[in-house]
């Protein structure tokens, strides 16, 4: 089988590449690396599979960036978007205008196969926000939980709406597709603007008894390792039943505050820190929790990691990958 990744050398992609080569499949990753870095798991990746996992270095906003590559890819997943909290808030208009070229982009690449292959395309646990600000989110989320937008002007509204809008612009083309809903994947080389990484090198830095600030306390997430998240959307991708489905990728349990997940790093860092709650974080959902019911079905696959575990391994990585050794890190 043959697989284009677009953004593969990001979190995702780059676990997404690995596992389907190990698998024996041919991997075409495309990348810009504005987000994504080539550390030495992607040089890993390359060299350890060489012949059948190559690094196309590639914009997608150029209008040529896909015109080189051969058409006959089985899958396209499509991982490339402006994302991280930092960007939209400081991006709005490019977040809104980019992620919607780069879909059309590869939509467009897709069709000039002969058999259009599906296109799997990454959205985001974003698209719930407004829902669950109006009041009327279930808990766990279902996929078919009704969209609410939240307020237009603000910022990081630009980063949910690009998403819809991609995810109705690839139910619209015609092409065969999967829609991926990510809910707090985390893990090795996920970059150092997310939660559980932030806390980790927080603490991994701090000295003796002092204080650790822990911000948006009492929201709540479940959270998922990422290797049962490769296996959720790998079966979303592959089986019959997930063609046209839109597929919620996460953990529904166990649902923990923010500042029990600081307890957590604390315990795993093996430091005696004092936990101070921090205000809230603007624009951050006070609950997350999917339901994957239909991914698990999909996929044949239940949460197997548990948050102590994959909060351990996660911080054993960057370690020795990068607090200790001063190793490249995704932002």
């Amino acid at each position: 089988m043959r697989v284009l990744i677009t953004g593969g050398a990001g979190f995702i992609g780059g676990h997404l590449s690995a596992a389907l080569a190990n698998d024996g499949h041919e991997v075409d990753i495309v990348d810009n690396l504005a987000r994504g870095v080539r550390d030495p798991f992607v040089e890993w990746l390359l060299a350890g599979h060489a012949g059948r996992v190559r690094l196309i270095a590639a914009d997608l906003l150029a209008p040529d960036a896909l015109s080189d590559l051969d058409p006959g890819y089985d899958q396209i997943f499509h991982l490339a978007a402006i994302i991280g909290v930092q960007h939209v808030l400081a991006r709005p208009y490019e977040v809104l205008l980019h992620n919607a070229v780069m879909t059309d982009r590869v939509l467009a690449f897709a069709r000039r196969h002969g058999a259009v292959p599906r296109v799997v395309f990454a959205s985001t646990s974003e698209v719930y926000a407004g829902t669950l600000l109006q009041g009327t989110l279930p808990i766990p989320t279902p996929e078919t939980a009704p969209l609410v937008l939240p307020p237009l002007a603000h910022a990081r509204t630009s980063y949910m709406l690009s998403k819809i809008y991609g995810e109705a612009m690839c139910l619209a083309s015609g092409v065969p597709v999967t829609i991926i809903r990510p809910h707090n994947v985390y893990g090795p080389r996920m970059g150092m603007s997310h939660v559980i990484p932030e806390l980790l090198k927080r603490a991994y830095d701090a000295h003796g008894d002092s204080a650790l600030e822990v911000f948006s306390p009492d929201h709540r997430r479940t959270f998922c390792y990422i290797d049962d998240a490769i296996r959720q959307i790998r079966g979303a991708a592959d089986a019959p039943a997930g063609l046209g489905a839109t597929v919620n990728i996460g953990s529904g349990a166990p649902e923990c505050t923010i500042q029990d997940l600081a307890a957590l790093v604390v315990e795993t860092v093996g430091k005696r820190l004092r936990l101070v709650p921090g205000p809230t974080t603007a624009g951050s959902p006070t609950r997350r929790c999917p339901d994957t019911q239909l991914g698990d079905t999909l996929s044949g696959h239940r949460t197997r990691i548990s948050l102590a575990d994959g909060v351990g391994r996660t911080y054993a990585w960057y370690k020795e990958t990068v607090f200790a050794s001063g190793g490249p890190s995704a932002i």
